[in-house]
């Protein structure tokens, strides 16, 4: 599989990427060994990125691939992130990451999930800490991810920022700008800024959470062409899955290739769900109630179509198909 330069950072990335979210509890929930076994099949098939964050709790699985894949070489591309905004959070998340993880040197870490300007400026403290831990080589390249063209656009111009990990998909699915919802093509412009000042992109949500899937070649055609993108990271719950995407990278898919996702289902993330309500009053069938108790809205799954007209609306794109 081609490897990709990451900007300026020096990190050699493939062209897909494998978003361990989806081996998590909060998706699949898969035994460690097993979700670990499609890390490894990743890994043995070309697929040297993996990204996780804290909030994941996926370290396990990443650690169990690299006992059973020690002989590597070179180690898989291993990024993170963590939520939190002050100095100590960063600090603890990343001395978390390198022991969870087993690794003296994370190569990327991430704030995770910038929403606006002013939510940047006010992580002050954790930014401060990467920049400390980078100088100290504990992790190789820090930057930020968002859903949002405006945090993207500034990103551009913060020197210090080596990777942007922005949303991106060929239907703006939970694109936002400042307070509102936004389009493909202002992000699709700050990637390129971001690229052209020498920073590593790589993009999240290609399939718009899983509603895209139907659109199998189309997504992955419309991220790969904007100019910037260095690999797409992509959540996979079976070899399968890995086998496509791989295929895909690699121009072996025939045309008109359409993967099955019959047994695919509507979720919503609680980790990402801010009970809105939006979804709710978009669902043609009530299939979407709000569950009062955890302050988050949930699926019926017995009554829902999987007709994926409530994802279009989510406002923080925590509607998934999996």
């Amino acid at each position: 599989m081609e490897i990709k330069k990451l900007g300026n950072t020096g990190i050699e990335v493939s062209p897909i990427g494998f978003g361990v979210l989806t081996v998590g509890n909060t998706q699949l929930d898969l035994p460690i060994d097993e979700g670990a076994e499609l890390i490894c099949h990743a890994m043995d098939i070309g697929i040297n990125f993996f990204d996780t964050a804290q909030y994941y709790r996926t370290y396990p699985y990443i650690r169990r691939a690299l006992q059973m894949r020690a002989y590597a070489d070179p180690l898989p591309v291993i990024s993170s992130k963590c939520l939190d905004a002050s100095y100590a959070e960063m600090r603890d998340a990343v001395e978390e990451a390198r022991s969870e993880l087993d690794m003296d040197v994370i190569d990327i870490f991430l704030m995770h999930e910038v929403r606006h300007d002013h939510d940047f400026e006010n992580r002050a403290g954790a930014w401060e800490y990467l920049n400390e831990a980078k100088a100290k080589g504990l992790v190789r390249a820090i930057g930020v991810s968002t859903h949002h063209a405006d945090v993207a656009e500034q990103m551009a111009a913060v020197k210090e920022c080596d990777i942007l990990f922005p949303l991106i998909n060929k239907d703006s699915l939970g694109i936002r700008y400042g307070a509102g919802p936004g389009r493909k093509e202002d992000m699709a412009a700050a990637i390129k800024a971001n690229a052209d000042a020498g920073k590593g992109v790589f993009a999240m949500k290609v399939f718009g959470g899983g509603n895209l899937t139907g659109d199998y070649l189309a997504s992955l055609d419309y991220v790969s062409s904007l100019p910037g993108i260095s690999s797409m990271m992509i959540g996979f719950g079976k070899k399968e899955e890995i086998d496509d995407a791989a295929a895909y990278a690699e121009h072996r898919l025939p045309e008109g290739f359409q993967p099955d996702t019959g047994s695919k289902k509507i979720h919503i993330d609680p980790g990402d769900c801010e009970g809105c309500g939006t979804c709710i009053r978009r669902c043609p069938n009530k299939a979407i109630r709000f569950n009062e108790k955890k302050s988050i809205a949930e699926v019926d799954h017995s009554i829902c179509l999987t007709c994926g007209y409530c994802a279009p609306v989510c406002p923080v794109r925590a509607i998934i198909m999996y």
